[in-house]
């Protein structure tokens, strides 16, 4: 018998799946396939598949499922569509994936007052597809086009748009969720600030589905831009495009997008999505506003870029034109794969202070020589978060251990320059031994709310939160 799926309490996990098939028939899966695919990382962690996948279809479902759970001491793992990178949705201790793609209905479009109200399931994509003759949009892109709102929710995303817009921190007005008891919590109302009592919304936002399950998200949307102006431009060094981020930053300027690839991750762009770039550290930029706002602000941008030794700006004014350029940007990972391959790619991330990103990013990149790999450098880095792929051999132990290497290195850089382990990537269980060293007595605080609200370890175990022992 598996031990792992044994519930504190000494019953089976087999008996928890069989009073969830008499509710949910054929929508608990057990196969094999499905499973793994419901387990997956980017972690150096193996897929640790749940021991049923349970298609959700309606908030009764989810606080049905919660309530088995509970009686059971049978973990939960909820599942989106499976694009978070740290092992959010690995099961460890075994357990119940609960699947949201069924629920994925735009509920509310409030477009006076700029916000929508939509179940976990909706994809950013079908959102967007949904809102555009409308005039309005959702702006948080962290890249995968089917990744869920709840999802997204869940990790604190953020992505290519968050200079201007911010992440799902401020772009979440409230949510709907199931709780360890099986409660049903709605944290807030639809007012765009709020003073009453506790910020349920931003505590269960960023949770990694550790504290209760969303059923419905209200969200902020945005109109439209009449004129979006965008552009690539190479520099010298990856030092200058470092500096002319800060300092447009520093300005205020109103830059939408900033995104910055290195010599190495541009090849890999051109070879996978044949731009023909100029392999040089470069900038991906865009520019939001009216016709004269966001000229004035390319004109002003330019100045600096040129001052910190930008080569030449190219334009792709034209809809399709940007698409094209920010597919290649969202498949940077893709780029990589497929550049190195029948290697393994290993996708992390940190963030800095805007001041200290020239330093971290030089640092890393010195680092990089100096340990003989390959890690193409890519980033959001118009808030001081970059991302690297280390690529890597994973029957080579000493390539595993230098990818090793360099990421604890990575990380514990940006930890003392005052940043982060990870901008946007999330815990799960890949950054979890980095904790103490970023929040101290904080972790402690974490753990006490965990243990309030989730008493019996149900809710996504084994992630966030590093063993004691």
């Amino acid at each position: 018998m598996d031990t792992r799926s044994k519930t504190p309490v000494g019953h089976t996990i087999g008996t928890a799946i069989e009073v969830l098939r008499q509710r949910f028939g054929e929508r608990v899966q057990t196969g094999e396939a499905i499973r793994q695919q419901h387990a997956h990382t980017l972690t150096w962690i193996p897929n640790q598949p749940p021991d049923a996948v349970i298609f959700m279809e309606t908030a009764a479902d989810v606080v049905a499922a919660v309530q088995v759970a509970r009686d059971y001491r049978v973990p939960i793992i909820p599942f989106g569509a499976g694009t978070s990178l740290e092992g959010h949705v690995n099961a460890p201790q075994g357990g119940l994936s609960l699947d949201f793609s069924r629920m994925n209905k735009i509920l509310a479009v409030n477009e006076r007052d700029l916000d929508c109200v939509v179940e976990p399931g909706v994809s950013r994509k079908q959102l967007n597809d949904y809102l555009r003759d409308r005039g309005l949009f959702f702006p948080v892109d962290p890249g995968a086009e089917w990744a869920t709102i709840g999802g997204m929710a869940a990790t604190r995303a953020s992505g290519t748009n968050a200079v201007r817009y911010g992440t799902m921190r401020e772009n979440v007005l409230n949510v709907t969720a199931v709780m360890a008891d099986g409660s049903v919590v709605k944290t807030g109302q639809r007012a765009r600030k709020s003073s009453a009592g506790y910020d349920l919304t931003r505590l269960l936002v960023g949770s990694e589905g550790t504290l209760g399950v969303f059923t419905e998200l209200t969200v902020r949307l945005y109109g439209i831009p009449e004129r979006i102006l965008a552009a690539v431009c190479p520099f010298k060094t990856i030092e200058g495009a470092c500096n002319a981020v800060i300092q447009s930053i520093q300005l205020g300027l109103g830059v939408a997008r900033m995104e910055l690839l290195d010599a190495m991750q541009i090849k890999a762009v051109n070879l996978h999505s044949k731009l023909g770039l100029e392999e040089a550290p470069t900038l991906f930029l865009e520019f939001h506003g009216t016709d004269v706002s966001a000229r004035d602000q390319v004109a002003v941008f330019k100045e600096l870029a040129e001052a910190e030794g930008a080569l030449r700006f190219d334009w792709a004014e034209k809809e399709e034109d940007r698409n094209r350029l920010w597919k290649a940007r969202h498949d940077a990972y893709w780029a990589v794969k497929s550049t190195w391959p029948g290697k393994d790619v290993f996708a992390t991330d940190v963030c800095v202070p805007i001041s200290r990103l020239a330093e971290c990013v030089l640092e890393t990149e010195q680092d990089i020589k100096d340990l003989g790999i390959i890690a193409p450098i890519v980033g959001h880095v118009g808030d001081g978060n970059f991302h690297t792929s280390p690529v890597l051999d994973p029957a080579d132990p000493k390539d595993v251990a230098a990818c090793k290497t360099f990421v604890k290195r990575l990380t514990e850089r940006a930890i003392r320059l005052e940043g982060t382990c990870t901008g946007e990537h999330g815990v799960g269980q890949g950054k979890m031994q980095y904790l103490q060293a970023e929040h101290g007595a904080g972790l402690d605080v974490m753990r006490a709310i965990k243990s309030a609200l989730d008493p019996h370890g149900i809710f996504n175990p084994g992630k966030i939160f590093p063993s004691k022992d």
